[in-house]
Formats: structure tokens, C-alpha cells, sequence
């Protein structure tokens, strides 16, 4: 959005998303937390309230009535608003594409048939579509640009009560509630072990400080912070992820780490079924090899966790941690994918505005 006002500074939005986009333009409709379901047992629990939610954003789109409809990834939502709007003669720009190169690849042809244009932000993807013969714009990707424009906060341990004088461990337990819940308490487990060392749980204003607090059990070690991922991880010696972008965005701020992930049993078995990916943090799907260490389901316990926390503390794997973040920075490229896909947006709508 950013990047669109500076190709276009009389550029208006309205928009479904979060408190970043409201931060840029005054056209928020519905808060991304309203709608963010996770898993198939939590999607078909929600389903009236999902199919409500695309009735009504619909007919937002045609109130509206705008030039270009950007959707960014959320494939069971937007995939169905894109296949509408196309049949209602609407610009369709598609930023991020699913992922289906895990989950459903025969979707690849419906998708690109759906958007006037469609964008991709991880390497292999290019590849992906071109071997289907499926044109798609590579842009980068947009996390290069976020890290490129943080400036850190000097005074970021003092002003959040964090000891200046230790290492600290970031807690990155995710951003639904739900995440929080299942994920947490066993993060935490680390802190337990580790009562000399610092650890800091990266929060999000969407979630209730209590569902966090709720956890800690007065850890005296353990301290929260609330829409500060970036200065945490600047700050970080290590991280405990969960399986998600902030992988990747640990990994690009140089910081050793262990992913995990747990979800509901039924869900878990579902996509055990249908997904065909080696790995589930994005730092090893670009690298196409295990980087860092992956716990999932029945291997995310407590005991596991500090065995794997221990060797990105210190020695030959954190070492060698940090030498495969800096080929994978080199993959990646440079930072622009935001600007490449406003101007990209601005050649394929521009003319007919």
C-alpha cells in the first residue's frame, strides 16, 4: 500500500487486513483476527460466518467499485472472491500466491485463470508455474523490504524492564489465539530449564495480554512484549518459532533457531494426507534442505525442545547455522518487492483508469 501511494499518491483503499494496513489508509472494513481461522475442523466450525463474510465482501467490492483488486495468499477466501470478481470484469491482482505447490498443485492453472496477475515471492515458485507453462511475475520477497526499513529501538530493553547485561531467548508462539494456546506452555518449558537466561515472548495488541500472562506460571525470567517482534530479534541470541513467516524473518535478523508446531490431532492427520512438503518452516523449503530443526506434533515436547535448544545456544551448529542464513540471504536477493509489484499493478491497471 505503501508502495502504491508512491507511485500513485492519490491512491485510495479500502481493504480487509490488520492494524499495518489501517496504519496507512483509513478503509479498513473488517479486521483480519475476525476471519482468521486455522485448521479444517476450525473452517468447517466457522463455516456460516466464512460464507457470511464472502457474501458481505462482496458486496463491499461492488459498492466500491475499484480499479484493481489486490488479494494477498489466503487461498480459501480469496481464491473464491477472485473467481467472482474476474466474472464481474474486475482487475484481479493476485500478491502472494497459495501455496500450492504444498497442498492441491492442480490448482495452479485455476489460479492463474482467476488473476489478471499473479505474483510470487519465493524462488522456487517461478520454476513451479513455468513447468506447468504458467506465467507469473517474481517479485522478491516483501520481508527483505520490512527488515530493510526497521530501525531498531536503542532503548528497547530498558524501556520494556528487560535485564541489559544477558543474552536473550525470543519466544515467537504466533499470532492466533489458538497457536498461543497449544504452543506456548511447552515453549515456556525452556525458560524452566533455563532459569539463567532471559527469554522474551513476542506478543501481538490483537491477542489479549492475558493469554499470555496465563502461561507464564511467575516465571521471574520470562518477559512480554507486544508489537515488537523486529527489536526482539535484534536483540536475540537465539529464538524458539513457530512454524510460519517468522521463521524466515528470524533467519534473515541472523538468529539461531528451533521451529515448532502443533495442531489438532484430526487437522494434522488431514494435511499429513494431502500435503507434499519435506519441511514446514520456510527457511528449509527455500533451502530445499534442513537448516534448522523442526519439531512437529509428537516430537514438540519439553524434553525434545531443550535438547534442541541447547545446540543453537552455543558451538558447531549454531555456527553452521548462521553460514546457511547467509546463502539463503544471498538466494533471496535484495530488497524491492514491494515497490516492483506497485509499479507491476500501476502498468496493468493504469491504463485503464
Amino acid at each position: 500500500m505503501r508502495a502504491i501511494k508512491d507511485v500513485d499518491p492519490a491512491a485510495k483503499f479500502r481493504f480487509w487486513g490488520g492494524d499495518q494496513m489501517a496504519a496507512v489508509g483509513d478503509g479498513l472494513v473488517r479486521h483480519f483476527r475476525d476471519i482468521a481461522y486455522m485448521g479444517f475442523i476450525e473452517v468447517i466450525r466457522h463455516l456460516p460466518t466464512i460464507m457470511k463474510g464472502l457474501s458481505a465482501c462482496k458486496e463491499d467490492i461492488l459498492q466500491f467499485d475499484p480499479d484493481a483488486l489486490i488479494l494477498i495468499d489466503y487461498p480459501g477466501f480469496n481464491l473464491r472472491i477472485a473467481k467472482w470478481a474476474r466474472s464481474k470484469s474486475i482487475n484481479v491482482q493476485y500478491y502472494i500466491s497459495p501455496q500450492v505447490w504444498a497442498w492441491k498443485a492442480h490448482r495452479a492453472e485455476s489460479i492463474c485463470e482467476a488473476s489478471n496477475r499473479l505474483y510470487v515471492i519465493l524462488p522456487f515458485e517461478k520454476k513451479f508455474y513455468a513447468d506447468r507453462n504458467l506465467e507469473v511475475e517474481y517479485v522478491g520477497h516483501p520481508l527483505l523490504d520490512a527488515i530493510a526499513q526497521f530501525k531498531p529501538n536503542e532503548n528497547f530493553r530498558t524501556e520494556h524492564d528487560i535485564p541489559t547485561e544477558k543474552n536473550l531467548v525470543a519466544i515467537l508462539p504466533g499470532s492466533r489465539k489458538q497457536e498461543v494456546n497449544i504452543l506456548l506452555p511447552t515453549m515456556l518449558s525452556a525458560a524452566r530449564q533455563h532459569p539463567d537466561k532471559t527469554f522474551v515472548v513476542a506478543g501481538v495488541s490483537s491477542l489479549s495480554q492475558d493469554i499470555y500472562q496465563g502461561h507464564f506460571d511467575q516465571l521471574k525470567n520470562v518477559h512480554l512484549v507486544i508489537d515488537c517482534t523486529y527489536d526482539l530479534l535484534a536483540e536475540s541470541h537465539s529464538a524458539i518459532v513457530t512454524s510460519g513467516t517468522a521463521t524466515l524473518e528470524t533467519a534473515l535478523f541472523d538468529v539461531p533457531q528451533v521451529v515448532c508446531y502443533r495442531g489438532n490431532a484430526i487437522n494434522y492427520m488431514i494435511a499429513r494426507r494431502i500435503v507434499d512438503i519435506d519441511y514446514i518452516s520456510l527457511v528449509n523449503l527455500i533451502a530445499d534442505k534442513p537448516i534448522v530443526q523442526e519439531l512437529v506434533q509428537n516430537d514438540f515436547t519439553p524434553e525434545k525442545l531443550a535438547l534442541a535448544f541447547s545446540q543453537i545456544a552455543e558451538g558447531l551448529q549454531r555456527k553452521k547455522m548462521k553460514e546457511e542464513y547467509a546463502k539463503l540471504r544471498d538466494v533471496l536477493g535484495n530488497a524491492g518487492a514491494s515497490s516492483t509489484t506497485a509499479r507491476l499493478i500501476w502498468e496493468s491497471v493504469g491504463s485503464s483508469i
